[in-house]
């Protein structure tokens, strides 16, 4: 598609002038086609807004961006592929003046944070009405924050310890031997102690002190505890990976 033109021949404030009243370029990202074209259709009737593609999933977000260099991104979060989260940081690196607004249902830290770090602006709730859409791409098209400093700046510290816990744990599950996660894998079976002991072919005794060094190296207090952060860090499968017997 061309550009929106280089003028030729006129001064340097004529152009200025222009870049004024040149209508706001937004690139709608939505796997849901029909959301995103009635999104198309209501913000379209905005003078100052001008959709140039709606996109249904982050590779073609990419690969539009690229060809119409939007001035806004309303952005999808959950979609095939590519997320939004990616689709964002690919595209803030090929045009960093480009400002992406992560459009989704829940607003929480942890999103807020993921967004942020991938060079977004920031959330727009999805239950947002579409004056309250037009006027968010405006400000932030204008270069107006969308979040407090310090909103941002809570979130992204919780990231940080919310990922530091998770790496601690994934490290601690790391240590957990063969034999112990053999016996998580059981559990999650829905075998009982029983039945672990046969499977395994050991004593009640020496399942009862597996069962107590899982518990202590992932400083739980409970099986249910250990089983949840297991299947959660995919160190142990949440279905049955053999057929019960009878």
């Amino acid at each position: 598609m061309a550009g929106d033109g280089n003028g030729s021949g006129a001064g340097n404030g004529e152009a200025r002038g222009a870049a004024r009243t040149r209508p706001i370029k937004v690139l709608i990202v939505d796997d849901e086609r029909t959301f995103g074209e009635a999104l198309q259709v209501a913000l379209g009737r905005e003078k100052d807004l001008r959709i140039v593609y709606v996109a249904t999933d982050g590779h073609q977000a990419v690969e539009a961006a690229n060809e119409h260099r939007p001035d806004v991104v309303i952005m999808d979060i959950e979609m095939p592929g590519m997320s939004g989260i990616e689709a964002t940081r690919r595209i803030r690196e090929a045009n960093p003046d480009a400002r992406v607004l992560i459009h989704a249902v829940p607003h929480d830290d942890f999103l807020l944070a993921r967004a942020v770090q991938a060079g977004a602006i920031g959330l727009l709730p999805k239950t947002e009405g579409v004056g309250e859409v037009a006027s968010t791409v405006r400000r932030v098209h204008r270069g107006e924050p969308l979040h407090d400093e310090a909103e941002v700046e809570e979130a992204l510290r919780r990231f940080r310890h919310r990922r530091s816990n998770s790496d601690d744990m994934r490290q601690r599950l790391n240590r957990l031997t063969p034999r112990e996660v053999q016996v998580l894998t059981l559990m999650a079976e829905g075998l009982s102690g029983e039945g672990i002991s046969e499977r395994l072919g050991m004593s009640p005794h020496t399942l009862r002190t597996h069962t107590q060094n899982v518990l202590t190296k992932l400083g739980v207090h409970s099986k249910t505890e250990a089983l949840m952060l297991a299947i959660r860090h995919g160190k142990v499968p949440l279905v049955d990976v053999t057929g019960s017997e009878d």
